[in-house]
């Protein structure tokens, strides 16, 4: 079994940064890319960025400049530096991983609980 638990999330001023984390644990035999999305109230679930095992990364337009994906592979965690925060940062923010649990098996996705994020004044 699996599980993924993000945490980092709270309550931040606009232009403020926060630090959210993902750590894997359970039967893990590799993990491929990484991911941060986000959903807003009344909102469709978005990709926020992606890193790939080679550390290769990918950013919504809206993020780009301002939020850092990084992971450690060593630990299976992977990082979302988010800076100069905008209310319309506001959402929860989860993370999914695409991982394989055994030799020669299929890799699957699978996703945390979320963390919230709000910028406000």
């Amino acid at each position: 079994q699996v599980k993924l638990v993000e945490s980092g999330g709270g309550l931040v001023q606009p232009g403020g940064s926060l630090r959210l984390s993902c750590s894997a644990s359970g039967t893990i035999f590799s993990i491929n890319a990484m991911g941060w999305y986000r959903q807003a109230p009344g909102k469709q679930r978005e990709l926020v960025a992606i890193i790939s095992t080679g550390a290769r990364t990918d950013y919504a337009d809206s993020v780009k400049g301002r939020f850092t994906i990084s992971r450690d592979n060593a630990k299976n965690t992977a990082f979302l530096q988010m800076n100069s925060l905008k209310p319309d940062d506001t959402a929860v923010y989860y993370c999914k991983a695409d991982i394989v649990t055994g030799w020669l098996l299929s890799p699957s996705d699978y996703w945390g609980q979320g963390t919230q994020v709000t910028v406000s004044s």
